[in-house]
């Protein structure tokens, strides 16, 4: 087989459609994503609000890169817990003033088993700030986004 060459730069392409005020659907590659508000806010609760969406892209993206990160390196990662405390200044959302950076702090706290020594673990943290596409956004915004990684070891069956 020879070298297959992947595209540098792809333009993704969704549609959302707008069941109400609150809630919308949106599409890609065969998939539908509900975004809606809690009750308290309007909406029916069928799924993350787009502010709770963009949190958990942070989640999901920090998650993928670091095992890629950690598969090039050949670092074992186990058991991958990845939570984000998001200060978020609502006057934006609630019309009540322009905000520049709505989310001001994060502070991600990432809990790993892994056998992983400190410098391949701040290798690891580099390399995911180089990389992650949502970190390097919140960064760009002016958000302060803390990172904290336990790694504990590797239990081993015994």
């Amino acid at each position: 087989m020879g070298n297959i060459r992947l595209k540098t730069t792809i333009t993704m392409r969704m549609e959302g459609v707008a069941h109400s005020h609150s809630r919308t659907d949106v599409s890609i590659r065969g998939l539908t994503q509900v975004i809606d508000e809690p009750v308290e806010r309007g909406g029916t609760n069928q799924g993350m609000s787009p502010t709770e969406t963009f949190v958990a892209s942070l989640i999901g993206c920090t998650s993928v890169i670091s095992h890629k990160v950690a598969h090039k390196h050949g670092i074992e990662l186990h058991d991958m817990k990845v939570s984000v405390a998001a200060d978020f200044d609502r006057r934006g959302v609630t019309l009540v003033d322009d905000v520049a950076v709505p989310f001001p702090a994060m502070t991600m706290t990432v809990n790993v088993r892994s056998d992983a020594s400190p410098d391949q673990v701040n290798l690891l943290r580099r390399e995911l700030a180089m990389f992650c596409p949502i970190s390097k956004l919140v960064r760009a915004s002016g958000t302060v986004l803390t990172e904290v990684w336990n790694v504990l070891p590797i239990v081993q069956p015994g």
